[in-house]
């Protein structure tokens, strides 16, 4: 199969690409750079790369053309932001009925209400991001369901591995809260930490993508969300750090507008996002018509990138020495 990866060189695309070649797919890739930005595979000596500027390109009005004009068998959109964009994309693939896989994120349902959250959960997204990638989902649903272009959409939780910050248990992406947590140093949190975070390894999301890929009657015209087993607490997710270090948990428990006063405005609205959500997903659906089966729980895949930093000397070294620098799980298909 002729595969299309828009924004192949980002996390997903890392791990993804060398599945897909792996697998014995013929992988054209596009983005703003040749190779990828975290991860090298050798796999990637096998790849056509096109480097293109989406959002010039989608200005343009030449985006859909270009992708369409590569012939693939499946596309698969890891960049896709704002509904002009997928409309472009979706008009020029039709005509061939080309197979669309998009990425999607789980912040299209807003604030958490009945969890596990599952797929058909009311969508109640606020922020532009949010409701921008929720009017994607419909606009994509509705093309697919009414016998249109035939799509899946996968909606990762919050991506981690190799290369990147992990959303923290203040829910930020501040290094600080980790070093505190490593020393063995008070850490405070809004409200009692009972608010949710859910992550998962690129690794994993990228399993998700392959099977969508290779299942399309069982992908097409649904949903999917794409995240470890379960989701951590605040609470559960600083006493998990500190006791892999050894570390008694010291926390200190703050009302949200107390607690706001104590980090700058940008890292306060940053943590309101993550509680404001406060997301716990089902997987149960991605398993049973996917086959979908996470290699990393959420602290294994936070840890691998917290070993990540320590090795390029984000975190101090001496503080997370008994850190395992190697992968908590193997890979598959790397």
């Amino acid at each position: 199969m002729r595969v299309v990866v828009i924004g192949a060189t980002g996390h997903i695309g890392g791990y993804l690409v060398p599945r897909l070649v792996g697998a014995g797919h013929d992988v054209v890739t596009l983005s703003r750079h040749a190779r990828p930005y975290y991860r090298e595979h050798a796999s990637w000596a096998q790849v056509t790369n096109v480097t293109v500027d989406r959002d010039a390109e989608d200005a343009a009005g030449t985006f859909g053309p270009l992708v369409a004009d590569l012939e693939a068998d499946a596309v698969v959109d890891l960049i896709c932001f704002e509904p002009s964009s997928a409309r472009q994309l979706v008009e020029a693939l039709r005509p061939n009925r080309t197979y669309l896989v998009h990425c999607g994120t789980i912040w299209i349902y807003g604030p958490s209400a009945l969890v596990p959250t599952t797929e058909d959960a009311p969508r109640r997204p606020f922020g532009h991001y949010g409701k921008a990638k929720a009017a994607i989902e419909q606009l994509l649903l509705e093309e697919s369901r009414g016998g249109g272009l035939p799509v899946a959409l996968l909606h990762p939780g919050h991506i981690v591995g190799p290369g990147w910050v992990p959303v923290n248990p203040a829910g930020n992406l501040e290094l600080s809260v980790f070093e505190r947590l490593a020393t063995g140093q008070e850490v405070a949190l809004p409200n009692l930490g009972m608010e949710t975070l859910h992550h998962v390894h690129a690794n994993d999301v990228a399993q998700a993508f392959a099977l969508a890929i290779e299942r399309p009657e069982a992908a097409v015209g649904e949903s999917f969300h794409v995240t470890s087993e379960r989701a951590m607490t605040l609470r559960g997710y600083a006493e998990a750090i500190a006791d892999l270090l050894g570390q008694l948990t010291r926390l200190t428990l703050l009302a949200w507008d107390t607690w706001r006063d104590t980090v700058a405005e940008p890292v306060a609205q940053l943590t309101w996002d993550h509680i404001a959500h406060s997301p716990s997903l089902s997987i149960d659906k991605a398993r049973r018509l996917l086959g979908y089966n996470p290699t990393y729980t959420s602290l294994e895949a936070i840890q691998e990138s917290l070993a990540w930093l320590v090795a390029n000397g984000r975190l101090d070294a001496a503080a997370w020495a008994s850190l395992p620098l190697q992968s908590t799980s193997p890979e598959v298909n790397s």
